[in-house]
């Protein structure tokens, strides 16, 4: 009975070491690489800024006894609680090689355009041994989307609410001449032309208004007595004048 025992118990653990072989867990053609991803010190808490470029640093160690050629880094968003994919991230060609016990330190950028909140981030190294290639997850854990920190001396942010605001009162002036009745415009009449004041003579078929003459238009000469008597004005000719004139015309006619 014991030997029986003795017996089954060894094929037991036969079998067992031929199962543990033949799993496809072991898989002695994938040489041993390492590979793990950190935010920098500054990010502490995982913080995915949205429309920014966000770094994450991937350590890379060969531990196996072949070299591999580091082909690339990837990645993707996932729901947090479903593990539904939600977004592949960007791609990163390296292909840079990694000998036999080397380490390596690579940084990988990817953005971000995703409502706030809680989100799972993949990211994986692929590698490439004797023409086969190979993947090996670097990070897997839940990671928090935010929104970029405003700032006053932001002049992208100041130029779209200067576009926006112009296009909303445009839109409000033209709704307002549309919709709302506007006031008619009156007619005045023109204003009548005042009557001069003070007394208005004419002389002749003409007549004019004395108060738009000057002044010294207006005086009239005085007249002056000649020797005869007779009262000239000052325009006519005196006495001696005319006799002088007359007595010419008499020797031009003998």
């Amino acid at each position: 009975m014991r030997f029986q025992s003795l017996v089954g118990l060894g094929a037991g653990v036969l079998a067992l070491c031929q199962t543990a072989m033949g799993s496809p867990l072991a898989d002695p053609a994938q040489p041993d690489i390492v590979a793990v991803a950190a935010f920098p010190e500054e990010n502490a808490f995982h913080h995915v800024v949205n429309g920014e470029k966000n770094i994450i640093f991937v350590s890379i160690e060969n531990k196996s006894d072949r070299n591999v050629t580091l082909q690339s880094i990837a990645g993707s968003f996932h729901h947090p609680d479903t593990n539904k994919l939600v977004k592949n991230t960007t791609t990163t060609t390296f292909s840079i090689p990694l000998l036999e016990g080397e380490k390596s330190q690579l940084p990988y950028s990817f953005h971000s355009e995703f409502r706030p909140g809680d989100l799972r981030l993949n990211v994986w190294v692929d590698h490439v041994a004797d023409g086969e290639k190979f993947r090996v997850q670097a990070y897997d854990s839940i990671i928090t989307i935010v929104e970029p920190e405003g700032s006053w001396l932001d002049w992208k942010l100041w130029t779209t609410y200067a576009i926006v605001l112009a296009g909303l009162g445009s839109l409000g002036y033209y709704t307002y001449l549309t919709f709302v009745p506007q006031p008619k415009k009156r007619k005045t009449a023109p204003a009548a032309v005042s009557a001069p004041v003070g007394t208005v003579t004419a002389t002749g078929a003409g007549g004019y208004q004395e108060e738009w003459i000057p002044e010294h238009h207006l005086k009239k000469p005085k007249a002056r007595k000649n020797k005869s008597g007779v009262a000239t004005s000052g325009d006519e000719t005196s006495g001696p004048e005319a006799g002088g004139a007359e007595s010419k015309k008499r020797k031009g006619k003998k």
